[in-house]
């Protein structure tokens, strides 16, 4: 019984990951709140259970990585048959200004990870940071920055590098990945499908480093990880891959007639509400 509701709840963790990575939420801040009123007690040691946790919530993302190299696939595989070389050489070039991006964060990752999770963890913090970002997303709406960079050929090497500096923030939970490079990208003048489209493919070599470095972390540190424990975390991979593949096409589709101020607000709401659980003892 208690792998099948664990089972379950891996579903319904996977469902809330495909739609939340995408969008400018925060994935981890739900994923925090969900554990709260819905944990996943897959070893009876409350150790071991919270080794797994900091390993399952961003393994998952794999799932939702699988789903947008997928969705993208002519877009972002510069090998296809029938291709011709203007359309390769432009993938390689936009592999190349990715790998630039991933150069701050993938630095800052591995320097960081453990402090991180020591201290900039906590739920004030998860919750300050959704509504300082929410705030920032609608602030950004009234702007009026000019749309310089509408196309992702339009790029320079210095803009994704400076990308790759705004995507840091968002190792500190609750900022959101897509949060923090979708403001800095608009910011520097990008229009919102471009800002959109290239945080999405940012998080292919990020979003598979981070969690690779969990799973090298989780096993050099002695833990395991026994069948059932692998068919929940692959359930909660399975369904986030599904869930994000049909939010990847709303959120394109969504963001060509609608600017992010819903997004904004959502957050700041979500914020008080964390906080309020925090101040009375819900969350930790």
């Amino acid at each position: 019984m208690g792998f099948l509701m664990n089972l379950i709840k891996s579903i319904l963790y996977g469902i809330v990951e495909g739609i939340t990575e995408w969008l400018p939420v925060s994935s981890t801040a739900h994923l925090n709140m969900m554990n709260a009123f819905l944990p996943l007690n897959v070893f009876e040691n409350s150790v071991f259970n919270q080794e797994y946790w900091d390993l399952y919530k961003v393994a998952i993302q794999l799932g939702s990585i699988i789903a947008v190299a997928v969705f993208y696939y002519r877009r972002l595989w510069p090998f296809q048959k029938n291709i011709n070389a203007k359309r390769k050489n432009s993938i390689i070039r936009m592999w190349v200004l990715i790998l630039i991006a991933c150069i701050p964060t993938g630095i800052a990752g591995f320097l960081l990870d453990d402090l991180i999770d020591a201290k900039l963890s906590s739920t004030w913090i998860t919750s300050f940071m959704l509504i300082a970002v929410g705030i920032l997303l609608i602030w950004m709406e009234t702007a009026g920055v000019e749309k310089k960079v509408t196309s992702i050929g339009r790029i320079s090497p210095l803009n994704a590098f400076l990308c790759g500096c705004w995507q840091v923030l968002a190792l500190i939970p609750g900022t959101s990945r897509s949060g923090a490079t979708i403001f800095g990208e608009t910011m520097m003048g990008f229009d919102r499908v471009t800002a959109v489209e290239f945080s999405f493919f940012l998080a292919i070599p990020v979003m598979f480093g981070a969690s690779l470095l969990k799973v090298i972390k989780y096993f050099a540190a002695g833990a395991a990880l026994s069948f059932s424990s692998c068919v929940i975390l692959l359930a909660g991979m399975l369904s986030a891959f599904a869930v994000s593949v049909v939010f990847i096409r709303f959120m394109m589709n969504y963001i060509r007639k609608h600017d992010f101020t819903i997004f904004g607000i959502y957050r700041i709401i979500l914020g008080v509400l964390m906080l309020f659980f925090t101040i009375f003892g819900i969350l930790a």
